[in-house]
C-alpha cells in the first residue's frame, strides 16, 4: 500500500528553485503546487507530476494546481545536484499558462534544458552568496 506524506522540505527546496530560476519559471504559482513523497511505490520513477484537471477545478470552484510526488524511496537517495535536476525537470512539465495540464517530453522537457537550467541555478547561486 503506498502512503504519501506532505514534503515541506521540498517544497522550500521548490521555492527557492523557482525563486532563483527568474524570469524562466516567472509563470509557476507556488501557491497552486504542493509536494508530497510517496512511501512503498513500485514505480521506477523518481518522481512524478500530477496536473489536476480543469474540469475537476471547475466542478470545484478552485485554480487548477499541480502535485509533485517523490518517489521517497528513489528520490532521498540522490545527491542534493541530481535532486535538483529532478525538480527542476518536474517544473518543466507545468505550462505557462498554468490551467492544470502537463507539457509532455520534448522539446520543453529533456535533459539539455534540466542541464541548461542547473547551470543558470548554480551560476546565479554564487552570484547571491
Amino acid at each position: 500500500m503506498i502512503k504519501y506524506f506532505h514534503a515541506e522540505d521540498v517544497f522550500e527546496r521548490i521555492r527557492k528553485i523557482v525563486k532563483t530560476l527568474q524570469p524562466e519559471f516567472n509563470y509557476i504559482d507556488l501557491k497552486r503546487i504542493v509536494v508530497v513523497r510517496s512511501v512503498g511505490s513500485k514505480s521506477r520513477a523518481l518522481a512524478r507530476i500530477h496536473g489536476f484537471p480543469r474540469i475537476y477545478a471547475f466542478a470545484m470552484g478552485i485554480k487548477p494546481f499541480y502535485i509533485i510526488e517523490l518517489i521517497s524511496e528513489r528520490y532521498d537517495k540522490l545527491t542534493e545536484e541530481e535532486k535538483d535536476k529532478v525538480l527542476i525537470h518536474e517544473l518543466l512539465h507545468i505550462p505557462r499558462n498554468f490551467e492544470g495540464g502537463l507539457r509532455p517530453h520534448g522539446k520543453y522537457v529533456n535533459g539539455r534544458m534540466v542541464n541548461q537550467l542547473y547551470r543558470k541555478l548554480q551560476e546565479r547561486r554564487i552570484l547571491e552568496a
